[in-house]
């Protein structure tokens, strides 16, 4: 059971995080007179982040070194960026979690305790009725905002994108309850998945860049286009022939890592004028940190 215990609490120092911040930013996002939505956020992002508290409190000496060295949990900029994004929206963030994940330390023991397994099936179950509830709160959201019944300041299709990731977590985690592992993915629909998810990421950076930023405007639409050839070129590769394909995804994916490493620091030093919370710059940087790992794990298995 030491796989079942590991993968589900990696998918949850990565997915968890993630959710927990979507929901803050859903949050920061309505208008004053949507109190109903704005309870509703804070309800998930509260949710979330206890099943983020849980977690860490399980995952020391489990998790991989890999996982916690890729910058998929945490980054140099994490508990900045926190601080700024609490005093600027007086959303309330636990920077505890952070501490904590930052002096998380691997195992790599053989063996897991009962106990252990079985708080993580708590906890796995914990997150996917929180998972459900939130998939269908974004739902409503899309289908209100599509209907202009909804105002937020968040793009139609940064909702439709915070749901896909919610999708596949739920996905992760369902796989693990039934079948005690994840199956290894494909690599072409791996691709597709991110690929599409760095496109969009680099779309809506330079969406809510200031009109003067000009120079990082145009980087994010160079990486926006990168990233739409890459995703036209795996719809049209046969799985066998991939391997050229992955390795040019992953030359662009870590000049892209470059380039929000880049942002983050800029936008959590008061160096990019932008209305791109703090939380959002390290957000995207921990999604490429995430699939920078997964494109050099693949890469290093065909080698």
């Amino acid at each position: 059971m030491r796989e079942y215990a590991t993968l589900s609490l990696e998918t949850h120092l990565f997915f968890g995080r993630i959710m927990k911040e979507h929901s803050l930013f859903l949050l920061a996002g309505f208008p004053a007179k949507e109190t109903g939505f704005v309870r509703r956020a804070d309800q998930f992002r509260e949710e979330f982040e206890e099943g983020l508290r849980r977690t860490v409190r399980l995952a020391d000496g489990v998790v991989s070194k890999s996982v916690l060295n890729s910058g998929e949990v945490v980054t140099q900029f994490t508990e900045k960026a926190e601080c700024q994004t609490k005093n600027l929206t007086g959303i309330p963030i636990d920077g505890k979690i952070t501490e904590a994940e930052e002096r998380l330390y691997a195992g790599n023991c053989g063996r897991v305790s009962r106990e252990l397994v079985y708080q993580v099936k708590r906890l796995n179950q914990q997150m996917l009725r929180s998972l459900n509830g939130l998939i269908s709160f974004k739902e409503e959201i899309l289908r209100e905002v599509a209907g202009c019944r909804l105002y937020t300041t968040n793009y139609p299709l940064l909702i439709e994108h915070i749901l896909r990731e919610a999708k596949l977590y739920r996905r992760l985690i369902t796989e693990l309850e039934q079948s005690g592992r994840i199956t290894t993915p494909d690599l072409r629909n791996l691709e597709l998945f991110w690929n599409q998810i760095m496109m969009e990421h680099a779309w809506f950076i330079r969406g809510l860049l200031d009109p003067t930023e000009c120079e990082l405007m145009e980087t994010a639409g160079e990486f926006a286009e990168e990233y739409r050839c890459l995703l036209e070129e795996a719809r049209e590769q046969d799985r066998r022939t991939m391997n050229a394909l992955t390795a040019r995804t992953l030359r662009t994916t870590r000049q892209y890592q470059q380039f929000k490493t880049a942002g983050t620091e800029g936008i959590t030093g008061c160096g990019i004028r932008s209305v791109i919370l703090p939380l959002l710059a390290d957000h995207v940087l921990r999604e490429a940190n995430h699939y920078l790992r997964i494109l050099e794990q693949a890469q290093k298995g065909r080698d």
